[in-house]
């Protein structure tokens, strides 16, 4: 043990303080390289629509199938994660998420596009992100919102910094050069992100004392296909995989359709990526003050909250016509983003406990997959068919609502079950 102290750097920082916390920014920095990359999506439409000769819809497709892909593939890399380690698996995400986006600014048809960026980059990302997003809970109980409200506030992050850069990029040497300077900087990042992390407190000597009284992070997967059975029985389980399917139909469509719906109604293009960018500074700093919040409110009745005031800032950008609105709407969306994003795999432990954690909050991920491979490509169809995004905007900004109040009554059942 002695030699491996003196070998491992890390176990010097455990030695200061709770190395929970270095665990929490290294998520935050896959955060900020997984939603950074995949929310840049908006502003290489443009350019994919020119290149590939494509329709909006069939566009839109590609961020739709990375979406299904990104969190289907996040229902197998839970059960990988719990079997192998996040670190090793980091690893395996990373090479997975740049040989992706090499091949990406290579592609020279429609399906060689879909391939590269739909499903290698996509396969890479979804170990990268249930690592960076159900790693937290197994290190922190009694500042689990806050420690989780540091972690996801990589999206945010990964908002402001990336699309701008990727934009800035696109203008000056091309969307396919964009692509490889990305793969050269996200795939730096996720190598930082391996070389901090640790699996369990264990591995680095922490004390798990310091935020589990009695010394247990409750965190070893026992039997991760039992545990999927018998979530899959669970009304509450089900519920908060409808719930969290209604929501983010908003999030995917604001994501892939924003920068050119502000182009429709007659706004610079720029308004759109400092939309987006807003959302990002906005969502960061909800998810800091949410999350610590949530730890003496409730876990559940914030997320309730923050979802409802996404669909109705959804809503709202369909009469949005001024860039002075569509900064409004991307922070309000953004604030209310934050308190949701924050709390997903805590509100996952405090419904459903600890252990199987990996392999329950990927099962949940399914529904991602469904809202963002179906939301995009409808909202695409809808332009196709009325001209614009006005009613599509309201009609997913209605069902973001229907969402909240299905995790309402899930925590209600959950406290039963």
């Amino acid at each position: 043990m002695g030699g491996r102290r003196t070998l491992d750097p890390r176990t010097g920082l455990a030695d200061r303080f709770y190395y929970g916390w270095v665990v929490a920014v290294a998520c935050l920095l896959a955060a900020t390289a997984v939603f950074g990359l995949t929310y840049s999506f908006g502003v290489f439409f443009e350019r994919m629509l020119d290149a590939f000769a494509a329709s909006r819809a069939r566009i839109s497709l590609v961020f739709g199938v990375q979406m299904f892909v990104l969190y289907v593939g996040a229902t197998a890399s839970g059960g990988l994660v719990d079997r192998y380690g996040p670190r090793r698996m980091l690893l395996v995400g990373t090479a997975l998420l740049v040989a992706g986006l090499l091949a990406t600014s290579r592609s020279q048809s429609f399906l060689g596009l879909l391939a590269a960026y739909g499903l290698v980059t996509a396969l890479g990302l979804s170990i990268v992100y249930v690592v960076a997003y159900a790693s937290v809970p197994r290190w922190f109980d009694r500042r689990r919102g806050a420690a989780q409200g540091l972690a996801t506030a990589g999206l945010g992050l990964g908002l402001v910094a990336i699309p701008p850069a990727a934009d800035s990029l696109i203008q000056s040497v091309g969307w396919r050069s964009a692509f490889v300077a990305l793969a050269a900087g996200v795939g730096g990042v996720c190598l930082v992100v391996s070389l901090l992390f640790a699996d369990d407190p264990e591995d680095v000597g922490a004390d798990p004392n310091v935020e589990f009284p009695d010394g247990r992070t409750d965190g070893s997967e026992r039997d991760p296909r039992g545990a999927a059975a018998t979530a899959l029985r669970r009304p509450s389980f089900l519920l908060v995989m409808l719930g969290w399917t209604l929501i983010y139909t908003t999030l995917y469509t604001l994501m892939s359709h924003l920068v050119l719906h502000v182009t429709d109604v007659g706004l610079a293009r720029q308004v759109g990526v400092t939309a987006i960018a807003i959302v990002g500074v906005t969502t960061s700093a909800a998810r800091l003050g949410l999350g610590v919040l949530s730890d003496r409110m409730g876990r559940v009745s914030i997320f309730v909250v923050c979802s409802t005031v996404m669909g109705l800032s959804m809503a709202a950008l369909a009469v949005a016509q001024s860039p002075l609105a569509v900064f409004a709407v991307a922070a309000a969306y953004g604030i209310s983003y934050g308190g949701n994003g924050a709390l997903l795999s805590p509100l996952v432990a405090d419904l459903f406990g600890n252990e199987n954690l990996n392999t329950l909050y990927g099962m949940l991920s399914f529904a991602f997959a469904v809202s963002g491979l179906a939301a995009p490509p409808i909202a695409g169809a809808v332009f196709q068919r009325m001209g614009g995004y006005a009613s599509i905007f309201l009609a997913f900004g209605a069902l973001c609502v229907v969402g909240a109040g299905c995790i309402g009554v899930a925590g209600r059942l959950a406290a039963r079950e």
